[in-house]
């Protein structure tokens, strides 16, 4: 091993919690290192393929657990790069959800007004806009057609995409070649390096051990570029404070794996796992009913046909964000484009008399492809998911070279959860079966079991030292000097696409993060502008933490 580098602060990971902190820590004059597992790719690097070193199986990880399968991004950007943009801000109920243990999990202080000006603040960065029907494609049309049909809302969504850039060529999950997508490589990741921030990709971090000074030494390998099962090279930083934004999989194996050099973690770490009430369903279209009962027609004599156009969901219905309803019967359905790969082969056949999965029915289905319409569903669940002993390096035992891993994470869901899928479930049923417009069926979980794209909750916030590995302010609870800003942090299943409410969660962690740096002997201060340079979303956030700044 080579001598140890020292940094002011050590930032794990750059997906949304880790850019974000390094940009504001950087911005105030912290000397900044950022610790990447995965490559670093931009637009030119992006392939519109699956073969087996293309960008798809480069950027994503695939980590299969015991009931509980994740995707997740794998580069540097994080999951801004694989995400597809999709921008809501989470319902004000979800703050008051009690979950099956009957009492509040997110922190008293936390509510859906108290995070708006943080929400701002990430929507100007970005910058976030509201889709218009306009630049809606065939697929999300179609959805809200069919909501309309069976008198339900339907809404074009809020996104982080530049439509004016935007070729509708449904590749954006696996890295936007045109820049249309506002991923972190294009804001606060490039504001953090103009800032002195250094970024290091390839490294993935194993564990985290204690100095005599009170601050942290950080041991991470490096990684090959093409098999990422291949060790090049090993080293250690130390730092005062850390920043830990591994991601929801990975920050909870990290922290695991650290117990022996760091002393005992929290109860929490590792467990409330949410796989965010994630459910797919997807149906094949009457082509002649979508006509004759939608009254839709391309002009090119096909009413419909068209998976495979657009830019991931673009509409939703949001008539079930209903704070009335009982916990576990509140869920969004939304419009999705899944990509060939994974999809096809989970996708199951409604009403199959042989194997719902494969055989000559699925054969017959998948001739018909381009009259899908995926329908991506996100409910409550009961935080039932459990890690396991970490494995000996990574958070996954990798099965190739790229992409795939076993994980120790292990999921059993309740009848809470069952019953928030089947509710999901009956309320796409129908409305796309309503006067034959489709057969629906949703995903098969005999393969990998459920799935999520969207993990949650492994390393939450709270207010209950038993329940919540961190405090309030994402301090890890007995290890002063350690935050954790991923989606990990977030106590619950959110019923909406999670990406906009982990980043204002971050930035608003970012107040207390500079003040601990601060009380750790780093020069640092809080107060640089949205990466774009506007100031009006700082201004506001400013007012909201006055409080917590020093003069």
């Amino acid at each position: 091993m080579t001598a140890t580098e020292s940094a002011d602060v050590l930032v794990i990971g750059s997906g949304f919690g880790g850019a974000i902190a390094a940009y504001h820590l950087a911005a105030g004059g912290a000397r900044v290192v950022v610790l990447e597992r995965g490559p670093w790719l931009e637009a030119d690097d992006y392939d519109h393929d699956f073969k087996l070193g293309s960008s798809t199986t480069r950027i994503f990880d695939f980590t299969v657990g015991d009931g509980m399968s994740v995707l997740t991004g794998n580069c540097v950007g994080g999951g801004s790069v694989v995400y597809f943009a999709t921008m809501p801000r989470a319902p004000g109920y979800i703050f008051e959800r009690q979950g099956s243990i009957g009492r509040r999990l997110w922190p008293s202080s936390l509510s859906r007004d108290s995070l708006e000006p943080w929400y701002d603040r990430v929507t100007e960065a970005l910058p976030i806009t509201k889709q218009q029907w306009e630049t809606v494609p065939f697929a999300g049309g179609v959805w809200a057609a069919a909501c309309h049909n069976a008198g339900h809302t339907c809404n074009p969504v809020p996104a982080a995409v530049d439509t004016s850039l935007c070729t509708n060529c449904n590749w954006m999950l696996s890295g936007c070649k045109f820049d249309a997508k506002r991923s972190l490589l294009l804001n606060y990741l490039p504001a953090a390096l103009a800032h002195g921030a250094e970024i290091r990709p390839l490294h993935e971090v194993q564990q985290i051990s204690r100095n005599s000074d009170g601050g942290y030494r950080v041991h991470y390998n490096t990684l090959h570029d093409v098999d990422y099962r291949e060790q090049t090279g090993n080293g250690a930083i130390d730092a005062k404070l850390i920043v830990l934004a591994a991601g929801t999989i990975a920050t909870p194996v990290i922290l695991q794996r650290s117990e022996p050099e760091l002393g005992k973690m929290p109860d929490a770490v590792g467990k409330y796992f949410s796989g965010n009430g994630e459910r797919l369903n997807t149906a094949v279209l009457n082509e002649d009913r979508v006509r004759d009962v939608l009254g839709l027609d391309r002009g090119d004599g096909r009413a419909y046909e068209a998976n495979q156009i657009g830019k991931g969901p673009v509409a939703a219905c949001w008539d079930w964000l209903d704070g009335t309803l009982p916990e576990f019967e509140r869920f969004s359905l939304e419009q999705l484009y899944f990509p060939p790969g994974l999809g096809t082969i989970l996708t199951q056949v409604a009403d199959a008399t042989g194997p719902t999965w494969f055989g000559k029915e699925k054969k017959e289905m998948m001739r018909r492809w381009k009259s899908w319409l995926t329908i991506f569903t996100m409910s409550e669940d009961d935080n039932e998911g459990v890690f396991g002993p970490p494995p000996a390096t990574g958070n996954s035992m990798r099965v190739s070279q790229q992409m795939f891993g076993l994980g120790p994470l292990r999921y059993e869901p309740t009848e809470n959860t069952r019953r928030g899928w089947a509710r999901a479930d009956a309320a796409v049923k129908s409305i796309l079966e309503k006067d034959g417009l489709a057969r629906v069926m949703p995903w098969t979980s005999d393969v990998v079991g459920a799935y999520t794209v969207h993990p949650l909750a492994s390393c939450r916030l709270g207010d209950d030292p038993g329940t919540s590995a961190l405090d309030g302010n994402h301090e890890l609870r007995g290890h002063p000097g350690i935050f954790v800003t991923d989606g990990s942090a977030v106590p619950t299943a959110l019923n909406v696409n999670p990406a906009l409410t982990i980043a204002a969660l971050a930035e608003r962690a970012m107040p207390a993060i500079v003040r601990a740096a601060r009380q750790r002997g780093i020069d640092v201060r809080y107060g640089a502008p949205s990466p774009d340079g506007d100031t009006s979303a700082r201004d506001q956030a400013s007012k909201a933490i006055a409080h917590l700044l020093d003069d």
